[in-house]
């Protein structure tokens, strides 16, 4: 007996011992260099020819100790036979999600090439047409597209965990990290610098702003597509009425797109204040009022709802004149069997439940998703001659473990984490640096980050005038990707030139 609990004593001793010194070799292996793809090419932009170095890869990310975190995943664009690159901008750029990666924005407008879909239609599947991006803002800055991540080729090493970059301000932490580092690299810390953010993006541009210039970093502009700042806007809490009024705009014109208004105004923008002007003087004072608001107001009220909005008194009436977003998507065209696109309304598709109480589907992505990833896939492999062995990710939600972390150091301020808002981290850098700009491009049909719902976060930031008025507000006759519509395309460009060549300063 005292020899088997022996023998079991040493055959434990030595599984412990192989456990342990496999867990030390596991923790000391060496972390694999990152990988980049370095090519040549050349682009017409605005009319004239334009070479570049495109570097397509990873680069290694370091935290605070200088200990490797992450192989951090970009795609730049860096013009060619410029004298001091110091001298031009550079632009940082991705979208949102969060976990989506930047090839949205990278092949719909930014980038040297653009995918080609049939706007407020369903592009037909591959071949996809792939052509020479004359709208991209080469001609005005370097790019690069930051892919956040669990997104592209991006993957932590080391100790770090996905979930250490997976949330509010784990985001906006390993962000700053990597535009740093990339600005000290590439010898562009003193080069005028931009940031441009696609939906959640701007929630994250907010943040990165602020920290960056809290690192002695200041952007010269900050570009917000498709912004949200106070998550309020995008969900509908139990007793909170602001998140159906700054939706209320939106199906209005929705409704005017769609022709779906008697007596229709000719000029949307006259209709849009018109409809401004009923939402605050009338509609929220209704809300307001919760139930003590009159049989005969409600009434009154629902009628009103419905014949800006094309839909039925009875909806409005049975739904307490609150109807959110998913709930419009089913409705609105409920009797022609159809849906509306939750990123642009312009975009209908087939519902096929004629009883839903909200939409299954969103037609504007599933109308473009096939084409954008197929040619964007098709080009970084292609083109850009990435590995193919490197598999790149174009959405972290597909990971397994995924879950996003909402709370938010800058909220704490106030006590609470119920309405996470990194619009006041946006103000704190806007005040502590009154040279900063911001602009904001809005789609008019984009009820995922809904317009007036910006308009609103940005009316109560507090911000003294001189500090506001550092604010340019555009707006886009499409959705929450603007750029699918041609004409939007071209307005984007010029937006955006306009601002980088105005917050540029002189030679």
């Amino acid at each position: 007996m005292k020899k088997l609990v022996t023998f079991l004593f040493l055959i434990s001793i030595a599984t412990f011992t192989f456990a342990q010194q496999a867990a030390e070799s596991k923790k000391k292996a060496p972390i694999p260099q990152p990988e980049v793809s370095e090519t040549q090419h050349e682009a017409t932009v605005n009319g004239k020819k334009i070479q570049f170095t495109a570097r397509a890869g990873t680069m290694m990310l370091k935290d605070e100790t200088n200990q490797p975190i992450a192989h951090f995943g970009f795609t730049s664009y860096t013009k060619n036979g410029e004298n001091d690159a110091r001298k031009r901008p550079i632009m940082f750029a991705y979208n949102g999600g969060p976990g989506s990666s930047s090839f949205w924005l990278h092949m719909g407008v930014l980038g040297p090439k653009r995918i080609v879909v049939d706007d407020t239609n369903f592009t037909p599947a591959a071949p996809y047409q792939m052509v020479n991006n004359d709208f991209s803002v080469l001609d005005i800055a370097d790019l690069v597209m930051i892919d956040p991540v669990g997104t592209g080729l991006s993957v932590p090493v080391g100790e770090a965990k996905f979930e250490d970059f997976w949330g509010v301000d784990q985001d906006i932490r390993s962000i700053s990290l990597f535009i740093k580092q990339f600005l000290i690299q590439n010898d562009r810390i003193n080069s005028p610098k931009y940031l441009l953010g696609e939906s959640y993006g701007t929630f994250r541009n907010a943040g990165v702003m602020n920290n960056l210039l809290s690192q002695g970093i200041a952007m010269n502009g900050v570009i917000m597509v498709s912004a949200v700042f106070d998550l309020r806007t995008l969900i509908f809490p139990p007793g909170d009425d602001m998140p159906y009024v700054v939706h209320f705009p939106t199906y209005a014109a929705t409704a005017w797109y769609h022709d779906k208004i008697e007596n229709k105004p000719k000029d949307l923008y006259a209709f849009l204040d018109e409809i401004r002007k009923f939402t605050e003087e009338e509609y929220v004072p209704a809300l307001y009022k919760g139930d003590q608001l009159t049989e005969s107001a409600k009434r009154s009220m629902a009628q009103k709802l419905a014949n800006y909005t094309g839909t039925d008194a009875d909806y409005w009436y049975r739904a307490d004149l609150r109807v959110t977003n998913g709930e419009f998507f089913a409705e609105f065209l409920r009797d022609e069997g159809e849906i509306v696109g939750r990123l642009d309304s312009r975009f209908t598709g087939i519902n096929m439940d004629g009883i839903s109480q909200t939409g299954d589907h969103d037609p504007q992505s599933a109308a473009i998703s096939p084409a954008y990833i197929s040619a964007f896939l098709d080009y970084f492999y292609g083109d850009l001659k990435v590995s193919k062995d490197l598999t790149y990710t174009t959405s972290a939600g597909g990971r397994k473990g995924f879950k996003w972390d909402w709370s938010h150091q800058g909220n704490q301020r106030w006590g609470t984490q119920a309405a996470i808002n990194t619009g006041i981290d946006m103000a704190q850098a806007m005040t502590r640096d009154p040279n900063m700009k911001v602009l904001i491009l809005n789609g008019i049909y984009d009820i995922a980050t809904v317009f007036y719902g910006v308009e609103y976060s940005i009316n109560h930031l507090g911000l003294p005038k001189h500090i506001k008025d550092n604010i340019i507000m555009e707006y886009y006759e499409a959705g929450h990707m603007m750029y699918t519509h041609q004409p939007s395309l071209e307005k984007f460009k010029k937006d955006v030139a306009d601002f980088i060549k105005n917050t540029t300063p002189k030679p």
